[in-house]
């Protein structure tokens, strides 16, 4: 489905995602903006997941409808088949800019293998390879790394690369961590999440690359979220 209400979350990732979004936007544009150093951009209206649609997610084309991106060169199906990436949040700026979320609570989340057989898993394999060589990737075992291991994290990659690279599409890939979810044992400080994705990324062979200054890494303390008149944190630049 490319739809898929969620319901109101009571832990994890999908929990603060849902907080950030319809509780505290301002927050959550702030640590984005900062992140990507785009501060002076409008602000981010997100679209999902929102509450009055059963905090929905979206997948596949109408992702795509929900912040109104064209693409004009290659179709997404010519790229990626069906059931692809389903983001925890969407988010557009008015003068068009598009923000792709992917949001974690605790380490064991960076892992993930993909489950894709016959046409769809050689479609993806072409996929992650022209992102790879565009990329420049030259890290040893890395089709195993970005098929079984951080599979999650390549398939976002590839996904910028094809909307900001083969489309030309603002677009920003944003990875949000949340520190301190003590429900579900996460990383209590920035440093150990930022020691976990080094890791990662070196497996991957992606820690600096074509498109790194469209992915952002976000680190949002969910003590912060969890206050309803939270101060604004002041800026880390």
């Amino acid at each position: 489905m490319a739809r898929i209400p969620q319901g109101k979350k009571d832990r994890g990732s999908q929990k603060w995602t849902q907080v950030a979004v319809n509780e505290r936007p301002d927050l959550l544009n702030h640590y984005v903006q900062e992140s990507l150093g785009l501060a002076a951009l409008p602000a981010i209206r997100w679209v999902s997941p929102l509450e009055k649609v059963e905090y929905a997610e979206y997948s596949d084309q109408e992702a795509l409808a929900q912040v109104r991106l064209e693409i004009p060169r290659k179709s997404l199906a010519d790229f990626w088949p069906e059931r692809g990436p389903n983001w925890d949040a969407l988010g557009v700026t008015e003068t068009g800019q598009v923000f792709l979320v992917e949001a974690k609570s605790h380490i064991d989340e960076l892992k993930s293998a993909c489950g894709a057989k016959g046409k769809s898993l050689l479609q993806i394999e072409r996929a992650l390879v022209a992102t790879r060589d565009f990329l420049d990737v030259r890290t040893p075992n890395v089709e195993h790394r970005w098929l079984c291991d951080f599979y999650q994290y390549a398939n976002r990659l590839a996904h910028l690369y094809f909307l900001r690279e083969i489309n030309h599409c603002d677009v920003y890939m944003v990875f949000v961590y949340f520190v301190n979810d003590r429900e579900m044992g996460g990383p209590s400080t920035i440093e150990e999440w930022k020691g976990a994705i080094r890791l990662m990324e070196s497996l991957l062979g992606v820690h600096r690359h074509k498109l790194s200054k469209y992915v952002g890494d976000v680190f949002i303390p969910v003590d912060e979220l969890a206050l309803e008149t939270a101060p604004m944190p002041a800026s880390r630049a």
